[in-house]
């Protein structure tokens, strides 16, 4: 019989023998869990804390994404979970994301008092593709919650200016299930790669390199920079994780 770990936040980890076969990716989900909670000195969590590790580092697991690696007869692809995380997120700074009144962007607002219904929630959805060996980080999409409006970091048509990160209405959320290399849908696509158990950044997939960004200042867009640049905020927390 498979052997079944089973953590009690009181009484520790035990092991135990279960009679019911096990799948691989619960094995390797299992041993995800057990390197992350040895890097944890602490054996007593909060329910935010707790949630936080097994969210990012069980439940998102360690799959990548990585088109070249899969077989060149197929049109490589990588398909949408259905699990979703909604989420409030802040920038390293504390300012929270908040919707910018008639443009196509969002802008990083430090938030007192009453304000902080003004923070917008964010739904963030992984994706999969099989074969994949990436150590890019997690691919993923983030839409604003209760709306059709996703993250896309693009550029201008007809230019060689450099990416923007804009908010884009999407009217067929269909087309967003599965994407294809080259289908002009990488644009809504970003490597999330989290350290410390909740510092993320966010990497557009179309333009490697380049990162979710705030400035340093007040009220400023959120906009896209290139990795090398210290002027600007590329890490964020995710504030408020519920799987929806």
């Amino acid at each position: 019989y498979p052997t079944l770990y089973q953590c009690d936040l009181h009484k520790g980890l035990r092991i135990e023998i279960s009679e019911q076969p096990h799948t691989m990716r619960q094995v390797t989900n299992i041993i995800i869990a057990l390197q992350k909670f040895k890097q944890v000195r602490s054996t007593e969590f909060t329910d935010h804390e707790l949630f936080n590790i097994i969210i990012e580092n069980i439940v998102e697991g360690a799959v990548n994404l990585c088109f070249s690696a899969l077989p060149t007869s197929n049109p490589p692809f990588i398909s949408k979970q259905d699990r979703v995380i909604q989420c409030t997120v802040c920038d390293g700074l504390k300012k929270s994301l908040v919707q910018s009144q008639g443009t196509p962007n969002l802008l990083a607002v430090t938030l007192r008092g009453g304000n902080s219904n003004r923070s917008v929630g964010i739904n963030l959805s992984t994706y999969t593709t099989p074969g994949c060996k990436a150590t890019n980080g997690q691919p993923i999409c983030l839409k604003i919650a209760q709306s059709n409006l996703y993250l896309a970091c693009t550029k201008e048509s007809g230019t060689s200016s450099q990416p923007h990160l804009i908010l884009e209405d999407v009217k067929d959320e269909e087309t967003l299930k599965t994407i294809e290399e080259n289908d002009g849908m990488e644009r809504f696509l970003f490597f999330r790669k989290v350290t410390g158990g909740s510092i993320n950044t966010f990497e557009s997939v179309k333009y490697p390199h380049w990162f979710i960004s705030t400035s340093k200042n007040e009220s400023m867009p959120v906009d896209m920079c290139v990795e090398e640049d210290t002027s600007r905020q590329k890490i964020f927390t995710l504030q408020d994780q519920k799987v929806i």
